[in-house]
């Protein structure tokens, strides 16, 4: 494992810290969810709003964000957008009503995609294919961590200081990410600069004639939505009778990331060794299986069923965006936002539809939802990710 992330290479550390920083807010109401819409007096569909609004907004910007670094650089964007950050990452924990909190996760929101999805492109443009493989792996490695910390530290202080002062604590945790970003990422030196916005548009348009893209922004899609169905809804089973876990139990659960977090460390092999269709398609297989975990009334049980799909759904997200970021050859920031659009598009839908099903009739109507995206995502993955 140490091999595969070279501690050596402050590109690689870099890349870790733009991956922990982008994420370590995006997911964080999740572990206190029950809590806020206890406050706030709402029901689970009005407080997943919290969390759509982040996710719509990255939705809505990504491509444009795609578009914009290929004109002006990456490193440049990058830290810029990890500077503001700052701000609405502070103005959420001090909003004094939901509509304001909502306000403030959409400003959010708005200012990921210059992160990540510029990261994801730096790391295709910088890299030989080979090598490119192996970062990704760090970099989904790093986004579990940031993932993992955004849920757990909120749900540990949440008793102490309230989700606030979590949020708050989020908050200094991105200051140390900017800095270490400045301080280790070298600017991009294999970087084509596109001769201005309309080219980047054109090529952008271009990706979506290509039907082996166009399956993987789908599957990106399926990713995320997955992933927010699975942990808000299951959060909210967990939060209720019979189980009635407390805030800390529910943030502490978020350690089954880092299991896909080392897992994710040896993507590169892994696809290397059964082709990434074939790699992704077990990856699916084993997801589906696990879910069926969490229909046992047993809190170690759905434990495991989280680890399942923690795992599986980092190393299938991995999957995915390396390939977009390798097969792009020209607007790969573009590429990339258009994976990210859809991406967030799915986790939109699936705080939103899981929420109404839930409401209706529990955690086994989620996953009757979670269940069907699963093999949507096999069929398209058997049929358009041929070798």
């Amino acid at each position: 494992m140490l091999g595969t992330f070279k501690f050596g290479d402050p590109r690689r550390i870099a890349v870790a810290f733009c991956a922990i920083g982008a994420f370590l807010h995006l997911y964080a109401p999740q572990a206190v969810l029950p809590m806020m819409a206890h406050e706030y007096g709402v029901g689970a569909a009005d407080a997943s709003l919290i969390i759509t609004a982040g996710t719509l907004a990255v939705a809505a910007t990504a491509p444009f964000t795609g578009a914009l670094s290929d004109v002006i650089g990456r490193k440049r964007l990058i830290v810029a957008a990890m500077a503001l950050l700052l701000i609405p990452a502070t103005m959420t924990a001090l909003a004094p009503t939901l509509n304001q909190v909502i306000f403030w996760r959409f400003v959010h929101g708005l200012l990921l995609p210059p992160i990540f999805a510029v990261t994801i492109a730096y790391v295709g443009d910088e890299y030989p294919p080979g090598e490119a493989n192996g970062v990704f792996g760090v970099y989904a490695s790093a986004s579990a961590i940031g993932g993992f910390l955004g849920r757990f530290v909120p749900g540990m202080l949440t008793e102490h200081v309230g989700w606030r002062g979590g949020f708050l604590a989020l908050a200094c945790g991105s200051v140390i990410c900017l800095v270490m970003v400045m301080l280790l990422l070298p600017p991009e030196r294999k970087f084509v600069r596109a001769t201005n916005i309309g080219t980047s548009l054109r090529q952008m348009m271009a990706h979506l004639r290509n039907p082996r893209l166009l399956a993987t922004f789908a599957v990106g899609f399926g990713v995320l939505f997955n992933f927010i169905a699975t942990f808000t809804y299951l959060s909210f089973h967990l939060a209720a009778p019979p189980f009635n876990r407390s805030p800390a139990f529910l943030g502490s659960i978020f350690v089954v990331y880092l299991v896909g977090s080392v897992a994710s460390l040896y993507l590169g092999r892994a696809i290397a060794w059964l082709g990434r269709r074939d790699f992704v398609l077990c990856v699916l297989a084993v997801w589906a299986c696990g879910m069926l975990f969490s229909l046992i009334p047993s809190v170690p049980v759905i434990v495991f069923c989280l680890t399942i799909a923690s795992t599986c759904g980092i190393l299938v997200q991995g999957s995915s965006t390396s390939f977009v970021a390798i097969t792009a050859k020209t607007g790969t920031s573009a590429a990339v936002g258009l994976y990210v659009t859809s991406f967030y598009i799915g986790g939109t839908f699936g705080g939103w539809l899981p929420a109404l099903a839930y409401e209706a009739g529990g955690w086994p109507y989620s996953l009757t939802l979670v269940m069907a995206m699963l093999a949507i995502m096999a069929l398209i993955v058997a049929k358009w990710w041929k070798q």
